[in-house]
């Protein structure tokens, strides 16, 4: 794939399950990679991780401290560093009956869209001045179609808003050439689902969805990074506004 932009790619939400993975995809085609996370720890082991293949940076930012976001989108807007791409992968998930929400698990889902928001708009506002950008937003299947076994109806709000947000973003930033574009995956196995499945488990659950997939299995996280990084690149150069369905086959039906 071909990314012909000079530039660092910024991924917010790139310590574990699919920002990783699509930093790690973007070090080895030869770009310079930014990961955003808020655990610290998660942070400089990813970081070492991926530092031997190419040059990659870590910024600690807990996504929820408003004061600390707002700070960063200044420092952002202001930086000498060319963000060429950017990825918002930063997710939370904890399925919950409507009645049993709280206000404070609302708040968990839309406050980090407060955040994307506004990380958005500083690295939208650095990639004006070189006239050119790629961003893709890290979507969902529940956005589009409700699981009764996973009640998730802040979560699906929220993510229902992000696809929204891309394409209102493509059209608003067409004439930057700046493209805008999203993925929407069913069930992949990340780290995410630690909120509420027990590590050891986590494997079996999972491989419990296989069926639920046409394709026969649900996703790795490379399966979304190829998807991610296909729609940064250029080959991708007439796409944006899109969310693209990376679930295994789950929204054209069931087995």
């Amino acid at each position: 794939m071909k990314l012909s932009n000079a530039g660092t790619v910024m991924i917010i939400g790139g310590s574990s399950g699919m920002g990783f993975a699509t930093a790690k995809t973007l070090l080895e085609l030869g770009l310079n990679v930014e990961i955003l996370a808020n655990n610290a720890e998660k942070l400089d082991k990813a970081v070492s991780e991926l530092s031997g293949l190419g040059q990659v940076i870590g910024t600690q930012i807990d996504l929820y401290d408003i004061d600390a976001v707002q700070a960063l989108a200044s420092k952002i807007t202001a930086s000498s560093t060319h963000y060429a791409y950017l990825v918002n992968a930063a997710g939370y998930f904890s399925p919950l009956a409507f009645v049993e929400h709280s206000l404070a698990d609302y708040n968990q889902y839309h406050d980090l869209n407060k955040a994307t928001f506004l990380l958005t708009q500083a690295v939208v506002k650095n990639m004006q001045k070189a006239g050119s950008g790629s961003i893709v937003n890290i979507g969902s299947m529940w956005a589009k179609q409700a699981i009764k076994a996973t009640p998730s109806s802040a979560y699906s709000m929220a993510k229902a808003g992000l696809h929204a947000f891309t394409q209102h973003l493509a059209m608003e930033l067409a004439d930057d050439k700046i493209r805008v574009n999203a993925v929407s995956p069913a069930v992949v196995k990340t780290p995410i689902y630690g909120s509420f499945i027990a590590p050891e488990d986590i494997d079996s659950t999972l491989n419990s969805f296989n069926a639920f997939h046409p394709i026969g299995r649900v996703g790795e996280p490379n399966d979304i990074a190829n998807s991610i990084v296909f729609l940064l690149s250029d080959d991708a150069s007439w796409i944006t506004g899109s969310i693209l369905d990376v679930d295994g086959g789950v929204m054209a039906g069931r087995n």
